[in-house]
């Protein structure tokens, strides 16, 4: 049910290192994965050692749980999720982007909730992540809000896939993400507002990063990670995993995203 044209989306995925994907869900199956993503939220769901503050180097946040609450792995905790239609329509992009032999290495869910004001750093997804010799990725961030530059909508920078990955250092004393040096004055950056059921998609070395949320609402993500089968066979050999079968920190194994 995508709505963006597909060669426009592979070119610009390949010349700028993310595109807009257009609709991958109608508004009853955004209701739908709403409710289930509240209901890791609010603990109906354990998420146990899957769940994390992105944004824990801000200090303990007031009248929240977290920052920004990321929970590794929800298809894992919650397989119902399998049985609906985003990750089969994620993967169908994933293959027209990168290859046939794209699959998914893991997702996540990534919350901001209201006033939450912490912003997600700008960095690369690379930079968490094993070297593999055949680095093609994609990152499909599906938004189950209106996604806006006030709440924490995607910004990325134009083209930076092809350069070298930047230095990063960890965010913050103590904190649940790294970050590297850019800012929304980099040349080629932009912001990427989505309508609930929309999503992006990027690379794994497009800069990125999105500002806290400061509105009345959430910003409820939900993002599906893709490379080839053989790729992650490389990392589960290495013992990467993104936290799934581990109590080390998710987000240190899987790779901030928004």
């Amino acid at each position: 049910m995508t709505t963006q044209p597909r060669n426009s989306r592979r070119l610009a995925f390949h010349t700028d290192g993310y595109t807009p994907t257009g609709l991958l869900l109608s508004p009853d199956e955004v209701k739908v994965y709403r409710a289930i993503y509240d209901r890791f939220l609010n603990g109906e769901i354990d998420a146990g050692d899957k769940r994390s503050d992105l944004g824990s180097a801000a200090g303990v946040p007031s009248g929240a749980t977290e920052n920004i609450t990321q929970i590794m792995w929800p298809s894992a905790l919650h397989p119902e999720l399998l049985d609906l239609p985003l990750h089969q329509r994620a993967l169908a992009v994933a293959r027209e982007l990168a290859g046939d032999d794209m699959v998914l290495d893991f997702d996540m869910l990534i919350d901001k909730a209201p006033h939450s004001n912490t912003p997600t750093p700008w960095h690369q997804d690379a930079a968490y992540w094993v070297d593999l010799p055949d680095t093609r990725a994609v990152s499909i961030w599906v938004a189950l809000d209106p996604s806006t530059i006030d709440n924490g909508c995607m910004w990325y920078v134009r083209g930076s896939h092809g350069t070298p990955i930047r230095p990063h250092r960890p965010a913050g004393g103590g904190g649940g993400a790294i970050e590297c040096d850019c800012s929304e004055n980099e040349p080629g950056a932009a912001p990427v507002p989505l309508n609930p059921g929309e999503a992006a998609a990027h690379g794994g070395a497009t800069l990125h990063y999105s500002r806290g949320n400061s509105t009345d609402g959430h910003r409820r993500a939900y993002i599906l990670n893709y490379r080839s089968a053989a790729m992650i066979q490389l990392e589960r050999d290495q013992g990467m995993d993104h936290g799934l079968s581990s109590n080390v920190r998710a987000v240190r194994n899987g790779g901030a995203s928004g």
